[in-house]
C-alpha cells in the first residue's frame, strides 16, 4: 500500500505561470495550474498538529517528482526515511533499521495527491466542491477542496499559491489532526534522471518483498 505521507506529500506540482482568468471556474484554474509541471524538486517543511493544538511532528524533507509517476520523498530530520517509486515499484527504505520494504505501485488506487501529480484532474468535481479565494491580481490564491464523500478522511484541503507558485498544502483531517506542507526553493521543469526513481538497494540490507508478482 502506498504510504499515506507519500501520496499526500508528492501530490501537487506547479510552475511560475500566470493564474487563469478569474472568469474561469475554480476547478479549471486549479487543473490548469497543476498540469503545467513535468518535474519539481523542493525542500518541504512538514508540520503535524494534534487536535488539541500540540505539535506532534516537525520534519525536513527532500522531494522530487516527475510525471506521470516518479516520486521521491526523503525525510532528513528528525528520522531518516526514504520513499521512492518509478510508477511500478514502491521502495520504503529505513536506514536505521537497515531494511527496505518493496511493494507494488498502483497509481489508480492512490489518493488525491498522487492523482493530481499524474495529471488526473478530470474527476475533481466529482469528488470535491472547489472554491478559490483571491484572483489573478492578488499574490496569494487559496483553493479549498471540500470532499463530497462523507467517508473521506478529510474535512477540507487547502492548496495555496504565491505568485502562481505552489506555496503550501494544508490537510484538515476529520479526527482533528492537521498536516501542513510548505514548499521551499522549488525548482520547476528542470531535467531529472529516471535513475533517481529506481532505488538501488545497499548491500547487506534486509529486504521485505511484498509484491504480488515478484521479479
Amino acid at each position: 500500500m502506498l504510504s499515506h505521507r507519500l501520496t499526500l506529500a508528492v501530490s501537487l506540482t506547479l510552475c511560475h505561470i500566470s493564474l487563469a482568468s478569474s472568469q474561469e471556474m475554480p476547478q479549471t484554474q486549479l487543473s490548469n495550474l497543476l498540469q503545467q509541471v513535468n518535474t519539481m524538486s523542493a525542500t518541504v517543511q512538514q508540520l503535524i498538529v494534534e487536535s488539541d493544538g500540540a505539535l506532534l511532528e516537525e520534519s525536513s524533507i527532500e522531494m522530487h517528482v516527475m510525471r506521470p509517476d516518479g516520486f521521491y520523498w526523503e525525510t532528513l530530520e528528525p528520522f531518516s526515511e526514504l520513499l521512492v517509486t518509478n510508477g511500478t515499484i514502491l521502495w520504503s527504505y529505513q536506514p536505521d533499521l537497515e531494511q527496505v520494504v518493496i511493494e507494488d505501485w498502483d497509481s489508480n488506487k492512490a489518493e488525491l495527491a498522487a492523482e493530481l501529480l499524474s495529471g488526473r484532474t478530470d474527476s475533481l468535481t466529482e469528488e470535491y466542491e472547489i472554491f478559490a479565494q483571491g484572483d489573478a491580481g492578488e499574490n496569494m490564491v487559496v483553493f479549498q477542496l471540500l470532499p463530497l464523500d462523507q467517508n473521506s478522511l478529510y474535512r477540507r484541503i487547502n492548496i495555496s499559491f504565491d505568485d502562481a507558485a505552489l506555496f503550501s498544502i494544508h490537510l484538515d483531517n476529520k479526527n482533528g489532526q492537521k498536516t501542513l506542507w510548505q514548499f521551499k526553493q522549488p525548482q520547476i521543469n528542470q531535467q531529472l534522471s529516471p535513475d533517481l526513481f529506481n532505488f538501488q538497494i545497499p548491500p547487506g540490507i534486509d529486504i521485505v518483498d511484498n509484491r504480488v508478482s515478484q521479479e
